[in-house]
């Protein structure tokens, strides 16, 4: 059973399905030209997550979340609101498309004059952040997504949920859109729940953000597909030097702290990869059933060349030490890129075989792209929902997607546990076959090596 499911089914009243909703919506929507989400509008869960029929089993229902979309009767007045939008955590392809479309959105389906643009994450919420937000509208945000990065700055950390909200009421903002992976999505969840707790019509909103693509409900991130886009770039020059010099190793280390989703779905966009390695594989590096090993027999069986991906996550045990935790509490991830980059120099040295390793780093490369193609009408359609569910008065939520449709997920609940690759699913069994890896590794490879 995955700890997910063991979450929900143990305690489900800590992690509903239904939405937060500040109160009753009275005033007629100004949106126009719109066919408006009826009330009570529901999208079921499709069987992309794999322990739906069970979850349904176990609740006794099959889970749904509330349908995405405008509303013909709105909770907040726009005459009198004042909107916040911050960024927070790591950059990501995407992030000022998403910026964008929350400015244009407010702007021309709503007629939203107050809209600031809270500088450096949640820092800027606070009295000792030491920067003022900016005023935001349609021609200030008008070609930002045609850059990478944020025009509002980031930053990781958790600051005080009590002083944020002391800053909310102070600016009179009544809604604040985040756009953030994991954990700045639960300081968003903390928010949201001060000031329920203080009675205070506070809508909090949330777009995920996560490269990794590792949040559960909400379907695929923005900046993922751009992210993957990159990769195969990389690949590729790693293929070409691999291939340029004798037993040449071209190696190349990808996002994925906890989930290789950037790295199983690289490889299969360019399957040139013969080593895909996940932090959901444990594997041992000596031994005969060492990676060590398996790369010595694909050079024994004749081929000149190997390419290896890595997520920056897979194979921390293998190293001493730690690496500590950052700013936001994430364990840090031990540098295996550098690590299998000199092991694999060593051994090879060691038995007198030439070899060269090429070692590839793109990250802060990758990250800093801006959004392409359907990429980035997903950020624009993500800013567009988030908006109409902010102003018809729900909070505490994040918007994804369930197939094509647009829906509301509470923030505890996409936030429960990071998504990961599954190693029974059709994705990992397409990157064994791509890569072939599972023979280097295996009894048939060895006993074809010793053969006469």
């Amino acid at each position: 059973m995955s700890p997910t499911l063991e979450k929900i089914i143990a305690d489900p009243s800590a992690y509903p399905f239904d939405v937060t909703v500040l109160g009753p919506s009275k005033i007629p929507s100004p949106v126009r030209h719109h066919a408006f989400t009826p009330e009570g509008a529901r999208v079921y869960m499709d069987e992309s997550v794999p322990f739906i029929k069970e979850l349904a089993e176990r609740l006794g229902h099959e889970p749904s979340f509330e349908r995405a979309g405008p509303h013909e009767k709105i909770f907040h007045d726009p005459s009198w609101t004042r909107v916040g939008i911050l960024t927070a955590g790591g950059l990501c392809p995407g992030l000022n498309n998403v910026i964008k479309g929350l400015v244009e959105i407010l702007s021309f389906d709503y007629g939203i004059k107050t809209i600031y643009g809270i500088r450096y994450g949640y820092a800027g919420l606070t009295p000792g952040g030491g920067v003022e937000p900016m005023l935001l509208n349609p021609d200030v945000v008008d070609t930002i997504h045609e850059v990478g990065g944020t025009i509002l700055g980031s930053s990781r950390g958790r600051q005080p949920t009590e002083e944020i909200v002391d800053t909310l009421v102070r600016m009179n903002i009544n809604v604040l859109f985040c756009v953030g992976g994991d954990g700045s999505l639960r300081c968003a969840r903390d928010v949201a729940e001060e000031c329920l707790r203080r009675k205070l019509s506070i809508s909090v909103i949330g777009v995920p953000k996560t490269i990794d693509n590792d949040l559960q409900f909400v379907g695929p991130s923005f900046g993922f597909e751009t992210a993957v886009a990159e990769a195969t770039n990389v690949i590729r020059s790693a293929h070409v030097e691999a291939k340029g010099t004798q037993n040449g190793v071209g190696l190349v280390k990808l996002m994925g702290r906890d989930s290789g989703f950037i790295t199983a779905y690289a490889t299969l966009a360019n399957p040139v990869v013969n080593f895909c390695l996940v932090p959901e594989v444990d594997f041992e590096l000596e031994g005969p059933q060492g990676l060590l090993s398996a790369l010595e027999r694909r050079f024994a069986s004749g081929k000149t060349h190997i390419v290896i991906v890595v997520a920056e996550g897979a194979g921390q045990r293998l190293m001493e030490g730690s690496a500590g935790v950052d700013a936001s509490g994430n364990v840090l991830k031990k540098d295996i890129g550098e690590f299998l980059k000199n092991r694999i120099t060593a051994h090879f040295k060691a038995q007198g075989v030439p070899c060269s390793v090429k070692y590839f780093d793109p990250s802060y490369m990758i990250r800093s792209v801006p959004a392409r193609g359907t990429d980035a009408i997903r950020c624009y359609m993500l800013a567009r929902n988030a908006v109409h569910a902010a102003m018809a008065g729900r909070t505490n939520c994040v918007v994804g997607t369930v197939g094509d449709s647009y829906t509301l997920v509470p923030i505890r609940l996409a936030t429960i546990e990071r998504q990961q690759v599954g190693l029974e699913g059709d994705l990992w069994r397409c990157v064994m076959d791509a890569t072939g890896q599972e023979f280097y590794f295996s009894d048939d490879a060895r006993n074809a090596m010793m053969a006469p």
